[in-house]
């Protein structure tokens, strides 16, 4: 069997944080940036960054902004033939504000820039094994949607696996298209992530166990529930993996949970077993909120078995 290559189709954007919490994006702060972001972005900078085979696809500026995105993430190692380069269409861009609770304010540009045309993927696609990552936060705008969901058949008829990381947020609830085409992509998919918001949004109304058994019953052979500071839940079978969270500095929780499916991913398709994978994938999505910036957090191996290391001396202390 060939190696797989885990290809994914998504927004890509630069992102502004603020450096005051509660500003709410509406009072005159401090700002860094440009950050190189996307929730697909960040997932394949850091599988790329694990030595996994990866290919992204997206439309990018002919601007500072865009050169920004392709080189950190050739950097990283990640096939950027799939990026379509516009000449005439700006950079997408986000600006973020988080609040004391790690409730964030965002402003997001989109829509009307080269992140929405992400140009032929079909033709493009690796001839190797394939999985394709797919984020709920992509299928807000539509003309990412329909073709995410063409790659989604194309992939399936080449024998290739889905893995879906739920990303529900308002943008999406909002839009009853984007929520058909979530559930389209939820029922394919041989892996599920998914936070505790997520399950909030997409099943009101119901108890966080019932919303997993829900999320289950879609079908997936995995189902990861990322848990934050608290760490991670992950269900294999009839198998059930519990991950306590490490203890880090806290300064922007951006991009974590991407890192964390990144990670994840990586170890996976490389041959690990579900456990280690969720394991490393649990000390990623730690590591990467102790940068400033979405995709600043991203980490080698060699980082995460330190960080894995330490944990193991300091149990044998206790």
């Amino acid at each position: 069997m060939s190696a797989t290559t885990i290809i994914s189709v998504g927004e890509l954007r630069v992102e502004f944080v603020s450096h005051a919490t509660g500003c709410a994006l509406s009072e005159l702060a401090a700002y860094s940036g440009p950050y190189p972001g996307g929730a697909v972005a960040i997932s394949l900078d850091q599988a790329a960054r694990m030595g996994a085979q990866t290919k992204i696809f997206g439309g990018i500026g002919e601007d500072g902004f865009g050169c920004a995105l392709v080189e950190r993430l050739a950097e990283s190692g990640v096939d950027t033939s799939g990026l379509a380069l516009h000449g005439d269409k700006a950079t997408g861009v986000a600006f973020v504000s988080e609040f004391d609770d790690a409730s964030r304010s965002r402003i997001v540009h989109v829509n009307n820039t080269a992140a929405e045309w992400a140009g032929k993927v079909v033709p493009a696609l690796p001839s190797t094994d394939l999985l394709l990552h797919v984020s709920g936060a992509s299928l807000v705008n539509a003309r990412l949607r329909a073709l995410i969901l063409t790659v989604c058949d194309e992939v399936l008829a080449r024998g290739g696996r889905i893995s879906c990381d739920l990303d529900v947020g308002p943008e999406l609830m909002a839009a009853p298209k984007a929520v058909e085409a979530l559930h389209k992509v939820m029922a394919s998919s041989s892996i599920l992530f998914c936070g505790s918001s997520d399950l909030a949004l997409l099943y009101p109304g119901k108890s966080e166990e019932a919303a997993v058994a829900a999320l289950r019953s879609s079908g997936a052979d995995i189902v990861v529930r990322k848990c934050g500071a608290d760490g991670a839940v992950v269900l294999h079978g009839d198998a059930r993996y519990d991950f306590a969270g490490h203890d880090v500095e806290n300064v922007d929780p951006s991009g974590a949970g991407e890192s964390f499916c990144g990670t994840f991913l990586a170890m996976f398709t490389q041959g690990h077993s579900v456990e280690m994978a969720a394991r490393y994938a649990n000390a990623a999505g730690a590591l990467a909120v102790a940068k400033r910036g979405p995709m600043e957090g991203n980490s080698s191996l060699e980082e995460l078995d330190a960080l894995l290391s330490g944990q193991q001396m300091e149990r044998m202390r206790a």
